[in-house]
This record gives C-alpha cells, sequence and structure tokens, in this order.
C-alpha cells in the first residue's frame, strides 16, 4: 500500500462516517452524498493544506463539503427528496426521523443544526466554518430548534 493509499484510508476512518451524514442531511438524498464524499476525499487527496492540527483538517473538510453541496444545490435545484432512503446509515429511526423533519429547514439553519448537534462543533468553530458571528450562528441554531419545535408539536 503506497502513502496516498494509506493517507485516503486514515482520513477517511477518521472523518468519513460523520461527513457523510452531513452531506446526506445537506443532499436529502444517498447517491448525491457519497458523490460528494468522495470529492471531498479527492480534494483532500490532491489538493489539500498542509494541515496544524487534526481540527484544522476537520474544519477544512467540513467546509469543502459544505461548498460542494451549496454548488450541486445551485447547479440542479434539486426538488425536496426525503431522507427515508437513508434508514439503516449510521442512524437510529428516531434520529433519521428527526433529520428527515430538520431536511425541510432552510439550508443555513440546517447546516447549524447538524454541525453543532451532530458533530460536536462549538459556536466559535461553526461560525469560523461559516464565516459568520458567533449571534449569527445562535440565531441560526435558535430558529433551526423553534422551527423543529413547531413540527413536533
Amino acid at each position: 500500500m503506497d502513502k496516498a493509499e494509506e493517507l485516503f484510508e486514515q482520513v477517511y476512518e477518521s472523518y468519513g462516517p460523520s461527513l457523510y451524514r452531513f452531506c446526506l442531511v445537506q443532499m436529502k438524498h444517498p447517491a448525491d452524498a457519497e458523490d460528494i464524499l468522495q470529492e471531498v476525499f479527492c480534494k483532500r487527496l490532491y489538493q489539500a493544506p498542509r494541515f496544524k492540527s487534526p481540527e484544522h483538517e476537520r474544519n477544512w473538510l467540513f467546509r469543502v463539503a459544505l461548498n460542494l453541496c451549496r454548488d450541486e444545490w445551485r447547479r440542479r435545484r434539486r426538488s425536496e427528496l426525503p431522507l427515508a432512503a437513508a434508514e439503516g446509515v449510521f442512524l437510529p429511526p428516531e434520529e433519521l426521523s428527526l433529520l428527515d423533519q430538520a431536511a425541510d429547514l432552510p439550508e443555513k439553519q440546517r447546516t447549524a443544526l447538524h454541525l453543532y448537534y451532530y458533530e460536536g462543533y462549538s459556536l466559535r468553530e461553526i461560525a469560523r466554518l461559516l464565516d459568520v458571528t458567533v449571534p449569527t450562528v445562535k440565531m441560526r441554531l435558535k430558529r433551526g430548534r423553534e422551527a423543529l419545535r413547531k413540527e413536533w408539536i
């Protein structure tokens, strides 16, 4: 196994499942999420900068994934698709139901909620990743939670 293959396996083991979930939430279709994930890892192998730390690498990967998802949405102007096709993917049914509800939220709220609750990013990290202020992240989380609360009541 050459060095590039080892790097790919190591990075994929560390970040693959969480990046896939993130892409799935963004794209709402497993095949699209897999395509984006593949692009992210190709960029990681061939275009990535030197990383100061694993956290820097993780942030870079999520930023690339978000940008690729946004680009794809702009390109396709896809219709809303249910996440039901992903029931067996990394998530228990109750979480899938919540993600299905979150899929109907605006992209900015959906992204903030996912990064905060599923990926464990802090408010400050999300703000840096999305290039917004911490109060903006707080507002997106608040509005997203309120919208989900209305759906559940």
